[in-house]
């Protein structure tokens, strides 16, 4: 049975309305809160602080999935452990000693995550693969929501795939970025564990059947 994780993305939610927000997360049938920190110079957009994870934290039920979207990241590994974070992550292309990086954040007693740019390859993990609990993969360019799904994702998690089981790890691929109805199914038969959907599930009508909607496609 293979049973596909779907983690709406707080970046879509209402932010004038966020418990509201979080409270329809938890009584759905999604499995993660998927968060977004952006710092306005590794992407071109600021998300939240600090104090608003910690607002998140206080009310969410399910797994914190919390994406580093910033240069320098291991400068925050500890706060974000404390504020609740239960799986961090982290760009690749911010990280300058990437094992050290994914060692640091296992310390802290959450798991690793790393994140590729669409132009990233996969190669460069071969390496770090097994110290990896997670590989988010970027289906669009990292930074703003409402984007476009880039197309080359399929053969990218299939690679993704194929290094992980060459390498006998136990890596879980996420997806970001333009996640729909219309898409998720074939993500998954790629290989994608975790679906991160952000303005199709928040612009919907009805959120939370739009959640049941993706987890009863995706999972078989």
């Amino acid at each position: 049975m293979k049973n596909t994780l779907i983690a709406p993305s707080i970046l879509a939610a209402d932010f004038a309305n966020l418990q509201r927000d979080i409270e329809m997360i938890n009584n759905s049938q999604a499995d993660w809160f998927h968060i977004d920190i952006m710092d306005g110079v590794f992407v071109p957009n600021i998300s939240f602080g600090m104090p608003v994870l910690e607002a998140i934290t206080k009310h969410a039920k399910k797994t914190i999935d919390v994406h580093l979207m910033i240069i320098d990241p291991d400068r925050y590994i500890k706060t974000f452990a404390a504020l609740g974070a239960n799986i961090l992550s982290v760009h690749y292309e911010a990280c300058t000693h990437l094992h050290r990086t994914l060692q640091a954040i296992k310390a802290e007693g959450m798991k690793a995550g790393v994140v590729l740019n669409p132009h990233t390859n996969i190669d460069l993990l071969e390496d770090v693969i097994n110290d990896i609990d997670m590989v988010c993969l970027m289906s669009v360019n990292p930074g703003f929501g409402g984007q476009s799904f880039i197309e080359n994702t399929y053969s990218k998690i299939e690679k993704l795939k194929a290094l992980i089981n060459r390498k006998g790890a136990a890596t879980l691929i996420e997806i970001d970025g333009g996640v729909t109805d219309k898409n998720a199914l074939q993500l998954v038969k790629a290989g994608a564990d975790i679906l991160v959907a952000g303005n199709f599930v928040f612009k919907a009508e009805n959120p939370t059947q739009t959640i049941a909607d993706l987890k009863s496609l995706t999972s078989f």
